[in-house]
């Protein structure tokens, strides 16, 4: 596969990843708490929930980071064809890749703090998390090359990869 720098994927082709990557990383967080719980025979679902969270998290951090670094892809990535680097199409760095990670928390973690201030329940809590999402897929659009926000802050792009001939 060649590289052009200059092909940005889509938004809705990078949002396709995103719900792709989201049901492997079910798996991963599913073995990841069954791991945890085995370990510190968690019998109840609010014992160490905090420390789960925290193992989770950082479960996840090293999934996206070892992915990122080694080769710019996850599986996700691969299948769709998109790569990660720098802004000048270098490969990412640790510091890179962990900068992304903790910015692209900013997909979920405002609409979460917002609808835990306002004690926002249900529907209403996936309604302003669901908007807090739409505007960060929303605001690639007053970039020129629709890069999102985490993207921009951290020094990164996506680019689309050429099809195998």
């Amino acid at each position: 596969m060649s590289l052009n720098s200059s092909d940005t994927p889509t938004i809705k082709r990078r949002l396709t990843t995103m719900i792709y990557e989201g049901l492997l990383l079910f798996g991963v967080v599913a073995i990841a708490g069954l791991l945890f719980s085995t370990i510190f025979q968690q019998r109840n679902a609010l014992y160490l929930r905090h420390a789960l969270q925290y193992w989770l998290f950082f479960v996840v951090g090293v999934y996206f980071i070892w992915f990122w670094i080694h080769s710019g892809q996850t599986l996700p990535m691969k299948t769709w064809r998109i790569r990660l680097v720098t802004v000048d199409g270098q490969a990412l760095g640790f510091k890179h890749a962990l900068a992304r990670y903790f910015l692209a928390w900013g997909w979920f973690l405002p609409g979460l703090a917002i609808a835990w201030a306002l004690d926002a329940k249900a529907w209403t809590s996936v309604a302003i998390v669901g908007a807090n999402v739409a505007a960060w897929a929303l605001a690639a659009y007053v970039h020129p090359s629709r890069q999102f926000l985490h993207d921009r802050i951290a020094g990164t792009k996506l680019v689309q990869l050429n099809k195998i001939k």
